[in-house]
């Protein structure tokens, strides 16, 4: 199950408390205090990690707990600091602070120790973002741990030779969080249903997404990796198709769109040849429209258009009215079925994303 939008409790450990002793020993009996610190509260990290590709993980347990530190002891035994929590989420995952969520009565709050509830739709737009993991390795402190607190021995002066003070530990931060994960490739497919994206991804790279002859057969992003020789790879994401209206949530419209935000070229997939009774110029035009209101940003991206289904009929004469209309973008011909026409295409995404860099 593929899961890229999740909302999760985190709390950090609590410190320990400090203890109350005083050292008796035989010919001590009055050896003054002794009494150690407590451990600090495990704090709960997270790290961006290359081999993780989803947050399902989060989506089955959402909740992330550290251990609590534990107490002082006496002879000034400081307690064992809490283990840290360290949870690995995928390159792409941006991080948002919720707001904690209202419960009408006791019956509303969720048993943390029962299955997650059905997945429904989150929207964190509008929300302050905490963190972008895109760097393999790259470590956020979400919730730091509570210091634990001090024993008695740090009371002790010359007018307080027999402390019973002590403090308990700090409480470890508390929230609620909203993890979406972003996918991150070099090109990003884009274009309608059934336009061949999945064909083509599956005809450049090893990667084996799902193919079948009716719309919406994507469903999740899939990434491929593409060999362009010289030692040089691209990572292809195969986003699912767009229909109109995309851009105000029609259909999946922003689960999709959102993918192709970390993509560094575009790749406009164009049934060339109408077979699904559409017309091509006006597919383009729709696409190119819905990707500018999503995000304008992305409208100034480098783009290509591949002309697929060029072997079916129709073809030929289409390609030509699309050229004619555009003919400033660059237009690449072939067909992902018969894989043919595709190594032109492939070395000018090469050289798009080398110029597009980091």
């Amino acid at each position: 199950m593929f899961v890229d939008q999740v909302r999760v409790h985190a709390k950090a450990g609590d410190g320990g408390n400090g203890c109350c002793s005083f050292r008796r020993e035989k010919f001590v009996p009055r050896g003054g205090p002794d009494g150690g610190d407590g451990g600090d509260g495990g704090d709960i990290v997270l790290e961006a990690d290359p081999n993780t590709d989803n947050l399902a993980a989060l989506y089955y347990d959402p909740k992330l707990r550290s251990a609590r530190g534990a107490h002082g002891q006496g002879k000034n035994k400081h307690g064992r600091n809490g283990a840290h929590t360290v949870c690995r989420v995928p390159l792409g995952t941006l991080v948002y602070q919720l707001p904690a969520p209202e419960f009408r009565s006791a019956e509303d709050v969720p048993d943390p120790d029962q299955p997650a509830p059905p997945k429904r739709k989150l929207d964190f737009r509008g929300l302050e973002v905490l963190a972008d993991l895109h760097t393999p390795g790259q470590r956020f402190l979400l919730c730091a741990g509570g210091a634990g607190g001090k024993g008695n021995t740090h009371f002790k002066s010359s007018t307080n030779r027999v402390p019973r003070q002590t403090t308990d530990g700090k409480p470890g931060d508390e929230g609620w969080f909203g993890f979406e994960l972003r996918t991150i490739a070099d090109v990003g497919l884009v274009g309608f249903p059934n336009a061949g994206k999945s064909t083509l991804l599956g005809a450049i790279s090893a990667a084996h997404p799902k193919i079948a002859p009716y719309p919406f057969t994507t469903l999740n992003p899939s990434v491929g990796i593409v060999d362009v020789g010289g030692f040089r790879r691209l990572t292809v994401a195969d986003i699912p198709g767009l229909i109109e209206g995309a851009h105000e949530n029609r259909g999946l419209g922003h689960e999709f769109l959102r993918h192709i935000v970390r993509c560094k070229v575009l790749l406009f997939v164009i049934d060339i040849a109408g077979s699904e009774g559409r017309n091509p110029i006006e597919d383009f035009a729709t696409l190119r429209k819905e990707i500018k209101l999503y995000d304008p940003t992305l409208a100034k991206r480098p783009q290509a258009v591949l002309a697929n289904k060029t072997d079916l009929d129709g073809a030929a004469e289409n390609l030509r009215a699309f050229r004619a209309k555009y003919r400033n973008i660059k237009i690449f011909p072939a067909s992902a079925s018969a894989r043919s026409g595709l190594e032109p295409l492939l070395a000018h995404l090469a050289a798009l994303a080398d110029e597009a860099g980091d």
